[in-house]
């Protein structure tokens, strides 16, 4: 299926990031024409510096989102068949200290990307990525639906939430699906859960926190050890991206709409159960409870619904936890060592090869 992408030209923004840098190797080996649009990659030890996909690639310009003339110009000169949006301001946390650059950047950044799409007379598909907390959490049992309400407490959640919303008002006023032959464009986002994988160094994410205190030999400080999420490895939503944009290009009436890419129910544990499984695989370690009662409001359950992947796109999560966590500690264990670029590539081919 996937072969599709082949000598196509694929946009990717944010391909400097966790997920995108994965993206940008699949789309590489697949043999697209991969053009990345970024900012610069968070540090030197990120798996987009490392892996040095970016000499690789057709193109790796840095930019900014909210730079409308430099975006246009991008597109203008690539001319992009399919869109990957995965730039954002990811973090619950640094929402909290810069709320206005937050929904700056994930709702009127996802705005001029989809302006840019509508205009691009060569651009055909466009899969808008955000996340779980696009929805209003109740802190239900049951996982979100795609129907549901959007919402948000904290803004970053907020301005997800709001995101989705301009991309239902982009794709029901400029790419309506019952009058794709006028205007030519598929345009749909995909939500996910908490993603885990090699080479995420932000701040406030469990395993990247997990393995700098592991690298250090200090205990793991657990800020929400009850939080419960829903948690998969990189590639797992980054199939479900890879499989829609292709359903897409072969009928691109049908699939233009918004779509959950989550675990299975015994991937949705708690923050404690993940580092826990992180210092299971890494070898050696503890963990400390540092949680505190008047600490920044974050959601302590979400999970999501992924039943209507499973039925239209034939989509499915392949690896357990275990499996997710122990492919991740095994990138941390060894990018100091190894060739980066070729164990993203071993993990890639050990996903696409498991039944």
């Amino acid at each position: 299926m996937f072969e599709i992408f082949r000598n196509k030209t694929v946009l990717i923004t944010g391909h400097t990031g966790f997920k995108g840098s994965w993206l940008a190797i699949w789309l590489h080996a697949i043999g697209a024409k991969v053009i990345g649009y970024a900012l610069d990659p968070y540090n030197e030890k990120d798996n987009f510096t490392l892996s040095g996909i970016g000499a690789k690639i057709d193109a790796d310009i840095r930019g900014d989102i909210s730079n409308c003339s430099k975006l246009h110009e991008t597109f203008e000169k690539y001319q992009p068949e399919i869109v990957f949006h995965l730039a954002a301001q990811s973090l619950v946390r640094l929402s909290y200290d810069c709320p206005v650059e937050s929904y700056q950047t994930n709702l009127m950044g996802s705005i001029h990307v989809m302006e840019e799409v509508r205009k691009c007379p060569n651009t055909k598909v466009c899969v808008m990525i955000t996340t779980d907390k696009c929805y209003e959490n109740r802190e239900q049992i049951w996982g979100y639906r795609e129907h549901e309400a959007m919402g948000g407490y904290d803004p970053y959640s907020s301005s997800k939430g709001a995101t989705e919303i301009a991309i239902s008002s982009w794709r029901r006023s400029f790419m309506n699906p019952d009058s794709y032959e006028t205007h030519g464009k598929s345009l749909a986002s995909a939500r996910t859960g908490n993603v885990i994988g090699g080479g995420d160094w932000a701040s406030d994410r469990i395993i990247p926190d997990c393995i700098r205190f592991l690298e250090q030999g200090k205990p793991i400080e657990i800020r929400a050890p009850n939080a419960v999420r829903p948690w998969q490895h990189v590639l797992e939503p980054l199939s479900g991206y890879l499989l829609l944009g292709a359903k897409m290009l072969e009928n691109p009436g049908k699939y233009c709409e918004g779509w959950n890419f989550g675990p299975y129910t015994d991937a949705i544990v708690s923050v404690w159960d993940i580092a826990n499984l992180a210092v299971k695989y890494w070898g050696r370690g503890e963990l400390k409870d540092i949680s505190n009662p008047n600490a920044l409001h974050e959601a302590r359950f979400l999970a999501l619904d992924t039943s209507k992947a499973h039925c239209f796109l034939g989509w499915t999560p392949r690896w357990t936890i275990e499996k997710a966590v122990e492919k991740t500690v095994e990138w941390y264990k060894k990018y100091t060592t190894a060739n980066v670029y070729e164990s993203c590539l071993s993990q890639i081919n050990e996903y696409c090869e498991e039944k």
